[in-house]
């Protein structure tokens, strides 16, 4: 028994700094065999399932851990995909230290179970068997319904592949000539492989989804059109990808670009595999990305892998207010990237050229907490510093695009941009239309927009068959 309390979870092997700051492979490399079995071992098993709870899609995580320890590995494959579509990218890019994590018993003592690691290794596992060899999915029979899915990320795919297996006959429709949405534009190589992403479609293509690409709602259709071209129901999962800017002197400057820009163009259109594809993307020695969550992170250790010198972090506040994941801060500090705390961009210089070559910064302090719980960043008097810049990122947060609200009647939306919705249920105030996601909620975590298009799914299901 002593063994199944084991306090200390099982470490996973990650590159090197000093090598990783360099490539774009992926840096935490995964548990072997041995590792995920002797992690899974540390599961206690509790009636209570407190985990369970901590997930927003509900994953059956004491199950698919004891049929992992088990070595029943199909069985841990069907545990875990039976409410979570998407495990190979959860097990890698889900905050599971706030959610499912949190909860577990072991972490009142020491460290909780490794969730997300174990998800990883079943979900790779998987992946790595011929198609022929994979668990199967159990399908619902048909009912004759057919619903239009608006988006192919988190929040698209999920609820695609729930009303898929419900027995409900989806389309997904895609703007952009690839699915998967901010995974596979937002997310860099080495945190989310694309080959992970495309493999996670894969799967909800083989549920009978199908995906249309280059596929704009609001240019080549409406939702209304959509609704009186014989679909039942429309779930809209757009996103957010609109960028928010700091509106000061100088940011239309050459050189400075929103986190989504950069990012788009250094996954997307594969500037992280230059030389063979010789994305415009600029090269640059001094880099500042603006803001302190994921986004940043992700951007200011794309910028070093592309070639720069020098990188900072520029956040209004105190590192104790960083959005960001720990893990992520200190994969970004391991590989040389400088935080630049209580500092504030109020300007923009650049040369004849219109380039941009310096920012001047305000020094910040904090004073009493604004609406968001943390202390509210002030301007701090007779404070100032340039920082010499040849590249800036600004990772301050996005909106939903307008598109699909300004060309549906009825779509109530708020001031911010987002969908009006129910919480519980993605039910907006139009008639046969949901919607989940960051195009509800702003931007936020892949597993949220996930919790999101699985409620949605389930109310739409209800709504089909007469519930």
């Amino acid at each position: 028994m002593a063994e199944k309390f084991n306090l200390n979870r099982v470490s996973m092997p990650k590159q090197e700094p000093g090598v990783r700051a360099r490539n774009f492979k992926e840096v935490a490399q995964g548990y072997t065999h041995e590792m995920a079995m002797e992690e899974a071992k540390r599961c206690i098993q509790c009636k209570k399932r407190n985990c369970v709870s901590g997930c927003p899609v509900n994953v059956n995580i004491p199950e698919f851990i004891l049929a992992l320890r088990d070595g029943k590995m199909p069985e841990a494959v069907n545990q875990l995909k039976a409410n979570n579509a998407l495990p190979g990218i959860c097990g890698r890019v889900c905050p599971q230290e706030t959610q499912c994590e949190e909860q577990c018993t072991l972490g009142k003592k020491g460290a909780p179970i490794a969730i997300g690691r174990l998800e990883r290794y079943v979900a790779d596992w998987e992946r790595a068997l011929p198609s022929s060899q994979k668990p199967a999915t159990k399908i619902g029979p048909s009912t004759g319904k057919k619903v239009a899915v608006v988006g192919s990320g988190p929040a698209g795919l999920t609820a695609a592949a729930d009303l898929a297996k419900l027995g409900h006959k989806v389309t997904l429709f895609e703007a952009l000539h690839v699915a998967g949405g901010v995974l596979m534009y937002g997310i860099p190589e080495f945190r989310l492989p694309k080959e992970i992403v495309q493999g996670e479609v894969q799967y909800v293509k083989s549920l009978g989804v199908d995906v249309r690409l280059n596929s704009v709602i609001g240019k080549i259709d409406t939702v209304d059109e959509l609704l009186s071209d014989s679909y039942d129901a429309v779930f809209l999962g757009t996103g957010a990808g609109l960028p928010m800017f700091l509106g000061v002197p100088g940011e239309n400057l050459n050189g400075i670009y929103s986190a989504n820009e950069f990012l788009t163009r250094t996954n997307l259109m594969k500037a992280y595999l230059f030389p063979e594809y010789d994305t415009p993307i600029k090269r640059s020695k001094k880099v500042a990305v603006i803001g302190g969550g994921n986004v940043a992170m992700d951007s200011a250790r794309c910028a070093l892998r592309l070639g720069a010198d020098e990188v900072y972090i520029v956040y209004r506040r105190s590192r104790e207010e960083l959005p960001a994941r720990a893990e992520e801060v200190e994969n970004a500090e391991e590989e040389g990237i400088v935080f630049k705390f209580l500092t504030n961009p109020r300007k923009f210089t650049g040369n004849a050229q219109g380039w941009v070559t310096a920012m001047e910064c305000d020094e910040m302090e904090l004073g009493e907490p604004d609406a968001s719980g943390r202390r509210r960043p002030i301007v701090k008097p007779g404070g100032g510093i340039t920082m010499d810049v040849d590249c800036v990122v600004v990772a301050l947060g996005t909106t939903p695009n307008p598109l699909v609200p300004a060309t549906t009647k009825g779509l109530e939306t708020t001031k911010k941009g987002t969908v009006v919705a129910d919480e519980a249920t993605g039910k907006t105030v139009k008639d046969k239309v949901w919607a989940g996601g960051d195009v509800v909620t702003g931007a936020a975590t892949v597993i949220s927009a996930m919790g999101a298009g699985k409620r949605a799914a389930a109310a739409i299901d209800g709504y089909l068959k007469g519930r």
